[in-house]
């Protein structure tokens, strides 16, 4: 297995993502290769800095950057000999198993689509993230941030994409779909929410459970909580916003820790031919680490076949 680590889009530089390409290379195991992008020299001399063998990994050398700061759908295109140009490059060509990147989110969703494009019957290709469960377990929200707007049918797909990714990846068995509402009457919310749950109602590929309100994200009620990108992102920066609340208040509590990202790392764009990893820009090598084992995981679990035999 070859997983591809973009080594120039954190936000810290190039450094982390090297001291986390190192402790994650330290406990793969053998048949897992990281395959480390960008600047050559940089690469090495980081290495260098931290003790790691250079022949440990494979390096491919990258010329631009893009930046937080550059047009996600022209990125691509201006700069083919960026990091993540080449990181969706491999992965087209079947030279990489996975990429994962903290870079540009704007630019991995559309390389995601526009190089590995969409699996065929994925209406549209969505970001999940995870949540906490009082009961010690994960729950998936989607979308969080690739589709603002939503028609019913997608809304409903996401279902499908998010049931089989609690499933396969996250060992979830008869993962339970809610419809994130403002209440939990079937027919509450505006029209787009009562549309969808007619379609979640109807469908039989998992297993839906009716609306679910804010207030459910973190019991037990739905394993998978579904939502449009707008709302999705929404609710993400406000649990992200909270807890770091919390934290500068001095709350102490095992639960309030699960919420930090260095425990995930990273999270798949579903519904694409490809493994695609995205991980936070501001992630520290712990981080890095565990995106690198979140996307082995993925591959490991061959999702997005099984979400191409689901769909056929």
């Amino acid at each position: 297995m070859r997983i591809g680590l973009d080594i120039m889009g954190s936000d810290h530089g190039p450094d982390v993502p090297i001291r986390g390409a190192v402790l994650a290379a330290r406990e793969l195991p053998s048949d897992t290769r990281l395959v480390l992008i960008g600047d050559a020299a940089t690469i090495e001399k980081g290495l260098r800095s931290e003790g790691a063998d250079a022949s440990a990994f494979d390096i491919v050398p990258s010329v631009d950057d893009i930046t937080m700061h550059d047009n996600p759908t022209k990125a691509l295109q201006a700069k083919p000999r960026s990091s993540i140009s080449i990181g969706f490059h491999l992965l087209k060509e079947g030279k990489l198993d996975a990429f994962a990147s903290t870079g540009n989110t704007g630019a991995m969703l559309v390389g995601s689509i526009f190089s590995v494009k969409p699996i065929p019957g994925v209406i549209r290709p969505c970001i999940p993230t995870l949540v906490p469960k009082e009961g010690g377990g994960l729950g998936v929200l989607l979308d969080v941030g690739a589709n603002a707007d939503c028609k019913p049918d997608v809304l409903a797909q996401f279902g499908l994409l998010g049931a089989m990714l609690a499933k396969h990846v996250y060992h979830i068995d008869e993962p339970k779909v809610g419809l994130l509402n403002i209440g939990e009457e079937e027919k509450k919310g505006d029209l787009l929410r009562q549309a969808t749950h007619e379609l979640m109602k109807e469908q039989s590929q998992y297993r839906f459970i009716g609306n679910i309100e804010g207030r459910d994200l973190f019991n037990e009620k739905a394993d998978v909580m579904v939502c449009d990108g707008f709302t999705g992102n929404v609710v993400l920066k406000v649990i992200e916003g909270f807890h770091d609340l919390l934290e500068g208040h001095g709350v102490n509590d095992p639960f309030l820790h699960r919420f930090n990202y260095e425990n995930y790392g990273g999270l798949p764009v579903l519904g694409v031919n490809g493994n695609v990893i995205i991980g936070h820009g501001i992630s520290n090598e712990v981080a890095i680490k565990s995106m690198v084992f979140a996307a082995r995981e993925v591959v490991a679990s061959k999702l997005n076949e099984r979400i191409r035999e689901a769909l056929v």
